[in-house]
């Protein structure tokens, strides 16, 4: 089947989609900045816009992929799966739960497949450690913590992810969300959550740091921390079962080198048998992450990762958001 693609939101992100399509051909982009379009699109010979419509309104297209801010994500989603288009939408998919309802609603009545861009669970690490875990290694899972976080840049607090109508929240929706979704990925759904969002350094209307403490049915917990106070990049996760742990660092580039590390303990305890693998090489997680929506659309299976995956993390996001006398999910 073709793979006819269109980018709309033609940034960071949209050049990364773009670098990964892999057997997918990109038809055409659209960017409010048309000159962003251009760059992204025009070596190609994919048609250009400065408008989103037009670029739904092509019939050639049948997967739409979206990096644009977070306050259009929702609105762009909806449209493409009314236009009968496979649609991937970045993470965290819209400003809060409530935005993703019509979608969830339209979803059920088209004959397309909505992946959202979690895109963390596809590094290597993460995929060997899920296979660690499926085969029983660490036993059964306890808990979990998890850090992850940056120090901004000069101008940070004047940028769009400082603008919550733009933004829909600070450090905890952005990076935070993350952090929820390879959570709940992990240990399964949670039934309570507790935590707290805070601005402590930067001069912005939204928060530079969250705290969170999650439970499952089962009593599973996840103490997770997102910040922009961190200084030095970091991502940290550590995942505990009953005869084992497995600890995840680094994302590569400013974040250090991608590890995992799987410490398996002795019969008789004490200090335990530690094997390591590292990550050198360049992250490859946007490539597999498509490779295995191109299938989905193909073998017309449920993408692992879609809207009620982003439903339950923004559901999470804006309880703490609420607790925490932010109104960003109003």
């Amino acid at each position: 089947m073709n793979l006819n693609v269109g980018i709309i939101g033609c940034g960071f992100i949209g050049q990364k989609r773009f670098r990964a399509l892999g057997e997918g051909k990109l038809i055409a982009c659209a960017d409010v900045d048309e000159a962003r379009a251009k760059a992204l699109g025009e070596h190609v010979g994919a048609k250009i816009f400065d408008n989103w419509k037009n670029l739904l309104a092509l019939p050639e297209i049948n997967i739409v992929m979206i990096a644009t801010l977070h306050d259009s994500l929702a609105e762009i989603a909806l449209a493409a799966i009314k236009a009968g288009k496979h649609v991937l939408v970045e993470k965290p998919a819209a400003r809060n739960a409530s935005e993703l309802e019509p979608l969830m609603a339209a979803a059920k009545n088209e004959q397309v497949k909505i992946r959202v861009g979690f895109n963390h669970r596809y590094h290597r690490a993460f995929r060997k450690a899920k296979e660690l875990m499926d085969q029983g290694k660490i036993g059964e899972l306890i808990f979990l913590r998890a850090r992850y976080g940056h120090g901004g840049r000069l101008g940070y607090d004047k940028e769009w992810r400082a603008n919550p109508a733009l933004s829909g929240g600070g450090e905890l929706i952005d990076q935070g969300s993350h952090l929820i979704d390879l959570s709940r990925w992990i240990l399964g759904d949670f039934v309570e959550a507790d935590g707290h969002a805070h601005t402590y350094y930067w001069d912005m209307p939204v928060d530079d740091n969250g705290f969170l403490l999650l439970k499952t049915a089962e009593k599973k917990i996840a103490f997770l921390h997102a910040s922009c106070t961190e200084w030095k990049n970091l991502f940290s996760m550590e995942i505990y079962g009953r005869s084992g742990k497995l600890e995840i660092s680094g994302l590569g580039g400013s974040y250090g080198m991608e590890r995992l590390t799987f410490y398996k303990m002795l019969p008789e305890m004490g200090p335990p048998e530690t094997t390591t693998w590292e990550y050198p090489m360049a992250d490859d997680s946007w490539n597999v992450e498509l490779v295995e929506f191109y299938d989905d659309i193909r073998y017309g299976r449920a993408p692992a990762v879609g809207l009620k995956d982003a439903y339950e993390v923004l559901k999470i996001v804006n309880k703490i958001y609420k607790k925490s006398g932010y109104d960003y999910c109003a």
